[in-house]
């Protein structure tokens, strides 16, 4: 790489990070924490089931990160960040609804003869 890419890019790394940096981008990285966070959880718990699971957690997570990004995103004033947020805490929200007023239920259930009656 030539010295004026390195340069250009250089400038561009401390406009973004650092010129840029303010309470907004402080919420959008804790934001993008929790919502990576719903992954950690998930990866633990299906390593400790030796199994894709998926926990309460990981829509907890994703409800959290996902009201904080879409905070964050309208403040950018965003419309794709701001679509993509809105529409996945539908989901998120409907999976805590199901796990809250029907419970859990585990892909084991879901398969085995007696559950399908």
């Amino acid at each position: 790489m030539s010295a004026d890419i390195l340069s250009r890019l250089g400038a561009y790394l401390h406009d973004v990070f650092v010129m840029n940096f303010d309470g907004w981008v402080v919420l959008g990285f804790v934001a993008q924490a929790l919502f990576t966070m719903r992954f950690v959880v998930q990866w633990i718990a299906s390593e400790r089931a030796r199994k894709s699971v998926v926990p309460s957690a990981f829509w907890f997570f994703s409800v959290g990160g996902g009201v904080l990004l879409l905070v964050y995103a309208l403040y950018r004033r965003d419309p794709v960040f701001i679509a993509g947020q809105a529409l996945g805490l539908v989901v998120y929200a409907r999976n805590l609804y199901f796990i809250m007023f029907y419970g859990r239920q585990t892909a084991a259930e879901e398969t085995t003869p007696a559950a399908k009656g």
